[in-house]
């Protein structure tokens, strides 16, 4: 089973891969219980923020991790996906900067996302 900050990692690879944008990941332990980690990316389009939210699904279920919950996809502007120790937030760039999570998180430390091979 992957451990939360390669469940981060990973999901961050995977919207990275459909081209979202603006992708960071939230190190939320020690300031809340509900998860350890935020991804948080942006997306130009509805159709966007659904392929990614796909992919992430795809990638994250081949490796094991099933969302507990998925909230969002109807509208797909945001859509939020728990995994419990992980939350994925899939915003369509109006969106997230309308609710503006990382202010609310600002405490949070931002996580360095791994360096990919031929990136």
């Amino acid at each position: 089973m992957l451990s939360a900050l390669d469940t981060a990692f990973l999901s961050a690879e995977s919207a990275d891969d459909k081209k979202a944008f603006d992708i960071q990941v939230l190190d939320l332990r020690g300031l809340t219980y509900i998860t350890d980690y935020f991804v948080i990316c942006s997306c130009s389009s509805r159709t966007q923020v659904s392929a990614v939210t796909d992919g992430i699904t795809e990638r994250l279920a081949k490796a094991g991790r099933l969302p507990m919950h998925v909230e969002g996809g109807a509208e797909a502007t945001w859509v939020l996906m728990d995994y419990g120790d992980v939350v994925v937030h899939v915003f369509e760039e109006q969106t997230r900067l309308y609710y503006g999570l990382e202010k609310l998180w600002a405490d949070a430390p931002r996580v360095a996302l791994p360096s990919r091979a031929g990136a």
